[in-house]
């Protein structure tokens, strides 16, 4: 059998939502995030602002928990899961490339569809 075994509930707020909400240049090419874990990436603005990418507080209607990336990480369904940062500690908009922990050892930096 293939497929997933549970498909979890995310609850949070469309990034999008937030971006525009703390007064984001829109216009920007990349937003960065550093995580508490020292993991970090990046990804594009038009998949910061994708309606399906969210800023994930919830999973399953329960608080967010540690090994999902409490207190918050970004759920990018169009993105493999290396570009889902967790732990978000600190996020900024640039339009300078500020690549990312696994696309810096060499993985696609766009990493889905």
């Amino acid at each position: 059998m293939e497929g997933w075994s549970a498909i979890g509930r995310w609850g949070g707020v469309p990034f999008s939502h937030f971006l525009k909400r703390v007064g984001a240049d829109t216009t920007a090419k990349y937003i960065g995030f550093q995580c508490a874990d020292d993991y970090f990436t990046s990804i594009d603005m038009a998949t910061a602002l994708h309606p399906q990418t969210i800023l994930a507080l919830t999973y399953d209607g329960q608080e967010l928990p540690p090994k999902y990336g409490y207190p918050m990480k970004l759920r990018m369904p169009t993105k493999l899961g290396y570009k889902n940062p967790k732990h978000i500690q600190a996020m900024f908009v640039t339009n300078t490339y500020p690549g990312g922990y696994w696309e810096n050892q060499g993985y696609n930096w766009f990493g889905g569809s």
